[in-house]
Order: structure tokens, then C-alpha cells, then sequence
């Protein structure tokens, strides 16, 4: 990452002011879902199968996928700006809610609803946030404002994680104490909304391109729910035209599909055979949270300037084949320590994968469908996840520890980079003969 270029970006006032945003919501991310793991998983009363845990993730993430093309349809329609300002606003209510009925001792049913909501409001907001980045940064600075931006925002919900962590030592991991957290958590996410107002409304667009349908951009709020399959549909024919994006896509629905299967194997590994004490379990994948945090940030310093070097295909078929690598050399002894150097590896592949296919899709996708596009990514980003997480649970031991599946999450990898390379290079060559 160079030096003068993110000063650069920084002197950008209304670059500061979306960075703000993202930083206050994304903060509250993170706190908000360490006192709902800490609750869910690591309580004392309370033991984490296999099955729970994919059943727990599926819960959080399927909504994600399920809101992605309401999402898309409605920021390619809506102003950005008031999506980034009411979001948060709502998101805040519901936490109340959410700790409400944590105070009560409820959670079943109701209680799974209503953070499901909370969860899948968020992808409208995070979309907004991709959607709304070239808008205040030039073209030829996206890579860069990608790495800091996004980066520093998964960096800074590894940061609200720690901080949740901390309160959960302060105010406990009982009903009461998660309740506190909760109305902590409550508070920051309106801060976030209140942040938003600081960016002139009509900055962030939509702004439909002159050969975009003018019925489409007119389009009232009754007709898109009715088109919201048809505008994920014209997302994906979008994507289609455009080969090397949606071999970015593939990549990275790849990589979440085998990262979804480490990252249950890491929590079991955690709660069930690293220790048998509920709160030196939640310390533990504590750990690798933040041990992977750091992943991202070196993936932030190091991905602008080996993308620029050596291209964003290259740096994505180098960090499937790394991945590969680093599970084949810490992952076998199952050993706290090595997995945890293993878990930093994994951090810099997630980010430097993400960081590459982002900035890959806003420089190729049309402003008009750039919100639908973002939608399908994320509906893909998740659903991968969660699909893997909920396969796993079918074999995975009590304790994690799987070492035929890690060999072929090891062989996956390898092959993938091949496949991708290989994918990469045929439109790079057709390009060419054009």
C-alpha cells in the first residue's frame, strides 16, 4: 500500500466520512457477535456439537442470501446515503430487542428471529458500502482504497470482537451481562447511522447509465419487490458478459466453501479439545480471531503493491495454492500453537481473495448494476459458507479433529489455484486474440 496514494485518499473529505461510517457499524459488528458467541457457544451450561454449530451459522449467515437480491434491487434504486443512515438506525432497535430477551432468558425461537433480522439487515448496508466507494475515490485509486477501507473495517470488527470480549469479562457471560453488552452494542450501531448524515445525500448515487432502462430507474418500490428475481438475474447475466468477473466470483465462493468447513473445525478444536473449560474455550478461539485479524491486515499492507507487481489473477491463484500450503504445514497436529499460525495464514488469503474480487467487480460492473452485483457477491460470499458449514456437520467429530477432511480441504485448495490460473489465462488470451 503506498504511502502518498492513501494520504491522498484521505484528504478526500467524503472518503473520510464513508470510512467513518463503515468503521462505527463495522466495529459494532463485531461486539455484537462476540456476545452472541459467547452466549450461544461458550456459556458453561451449554455444550457445541458439530450440528449446533453449522445449525448456529446457518441461522446467521443463510439470511445474508436470502436478503441479497432485495439488497441489490433496492440500492440500485434507493439513495445510498439513506441506506447507510437508517440501517444502522434499525439495527440499533432490534439489538435492544435482542437483549430484551436475553434479560428474560429467551433463546429459542423468537430470539433466533429477531438476530437473523438484525444479521440480514446488515446486508444492506454493507452492499450500499461497495456500491458507494467509486463514488468518492477516483477509478485508478479503487485497489487501494479497497485494501484500507475494507481491510481496516474487518480489522476494526477483529477490534469490537476483542472489545466484546473484554465487556464479557467485566459484566459476565450470563443473561445479564450479555443484556449490558447488548445495549452497548445498541447505542454504537446509532452512532453509526448518525455518522452517515455527515455525506451530502445525493453524493453516493444511484446514477444509471445513459443505455440503462429509464422504466427501470423509475421503477417504483411495489414493482421492484415484484422484479426482485429479475434483478438478480440481470446481475448475474451481467456478471456473465464480463468473464474475468465472475471468475473472480467462482474463487471466492470457492475459498468460503472450504473456509466455512475450517472455521467449525477451529471452533470445535476451541470448545471441545483445546480445553474442556467453557471461558479458556471462548479465550482460545479469541486467539484465533485475532490472529487471523492480523492476516487481514497484512493482506491490507501487502495486496496493492503484489497486485500492481504481478497482477490480481496471479495474487488470487497464489493465495489458493498458499492456503493449501499452510494447512498441510500447521493443520495435522491439531496443536493450539500451529493452528493458530495456520488461522494467520487463512486471514491473509480471506482478505487478499476478497480484495482482489472487489476491487476486480467495481471496475468492471456498470454503475447501474453495480448495487444487483454486489448483491449476487454477497449472496454468494455467505450462502457458500453456510452450505459448507452445514455439510460438515454431517461427519465432523465433537472435538474438530478430521484428518481426512483437512486433506481434502488441503487438496481442494491446490486444485482450485490450478483451475483458476488456468480460467484466468484463456480470457486473458481471447482478450488477446480480439
Amino acid at each position: 500500500m503506498r504511502a502518498g496514494e492513501l494520504r491522498r485518499i484521505l484528504r478526500g473529505r467524503n472518503f473520510r466520512r464513508l470510512y467513518a461510517t463503515r468503521l462505527t457499524s463495522q466495529l459494532t459488528d463485531g461486539l455484537f457477535q462476540v456476545a452472541l458467541a459467547g452466549y450461544v457457544f461458550f456459556s458453561p451450561e451449554r455444550q457445541t456439537s458439530a450440528g449446533k454449530a453449522a445449525a448456529a451459522f446457518a441461522v446467521t449467515l443463510l439470511p445474508y442470501s436470502a436478503l441479497g437480491p432485495f439488497a441489490g434491487v433496492f440500492i440500485d434504486r434507493w439513495q445510498r446515503r439513506q441506506i447507510l443512515l437508517w440501517t444502522p438506525i434499525l439495527r440499533a432497535a432490534l439489538v435492544l430487542l435482542v437483549g430484551a430477551l436475553v434479560a428474560a432468558g429467551q433463546d429459542g425461537l423468537v430470539f433466533f428471529l429477531v438476530v437473523l433480522v438484525v444479521l440480514g439487515v446488515n446486508r444492506f448496508f454493507l452492499a450500499a458500502l461497495s456500491a458507494a466507494l467509486p463514488h468518492v475515490v477516483r477509478r485508478d485509486q479503487l485497489v487501494t482504497a479497497n485494501a484500507f477501507a475494507v481491510t481496516s473495517g474487518t480489522v476494526i470488527a477483529f477490534t469490537g470482537a476483542g472489545l466484546g470480549y473484554l465487556l464479557r469479562r467485566v459484566f459476565g457471560g450470563g443473561t445479564e451481562g450479555t443484556a449490558l453488552i447488548l445495549a452497548f452494542a445498541a447505542v454504537l450501531f446509532f452512532a453509526a447511522g448518525v455518522t452517515a448524515t455527515t455525506l451530502p445525500r445525493l453524493l453516493l448515487g444511484p446514477h444509471p447509465s445513459e443505455d440503462a432502462a429509464p422504466e427501470k430507474a423509475a421503477m417504483g418500490v411495489r414493482e421492484a419487490l415484484g422484479g426482485v428475481l429479475g434483478g438478480l438475474a440481470d446481475g448475474a447475466r451481467h456478471i456473465a458478459r464480463r468473464r474475468q468477473a465472475a471468475l473472480a466470483l467462482a474463487a471466492i465462493s470457492f475459498h468460503r466453501l472450504l473456509y466455512g468447513v475450517i472455521l467449525i473445525m477451529t471452533l470445535l478444536l476451541c470448545r471441545n479439545h483445546f480445553t474442556e473449560n467453557a471461558d479458556a474455550g471462548l479465550t482460545a478461539f479469541a486467539v484465533m480471531l485475532g490472529v487471523s485479524g492480523a492476516g487481514y491486515f497484512a493482506a491490507a499492507v501487502v495486496t496493492p503493491a503484489v497486485v500492481r507487481r504481478i497482477s490480481k489473477p496471479a495474487w488470487v491463484t497464489w493465495l489458493l495454492a498458499a492456503a493449501g500450503a499452510s494447512l498441510l504445514l500447521f493443520g495435522p497436529p491439531f496443536a493450539e500453537p500451529a493452528w493458530a499460525a495456520g488461522s494467520f495464514a487463512l486471514g491473509v488469503v480471506s482478505q487478499g481473495v476478497k480484495l482482489c474480487v472487489d476491487t476486480t467487480l467495481q471496475e468492471s460492473i456498470d454503475d447501474a448494476y453495480r448495487g444487483r452485483v454486489f448483491a449476487v457477491y454477497d449472496m454468494l460470499f455467505n450462502a457458500t459458507f453456510a452450505a459448507s458449514a452445514a455439510a460438515a456437520a454431517s461427519w465432523l467429530p465433537f472435538d474438530g479433529r478430521a484428518r481426512l477432511t483437512l486433506i481434502a480441504v488441503i487438496i481442494a485448495y491446490a486444485t482450485g489455484a490450478v483451475a483458476y490460473w488456468t480460467g484466468t489465462a484463456r480470457v486473458r488470451g481471447a482478450a488477446v486474440a480480439q
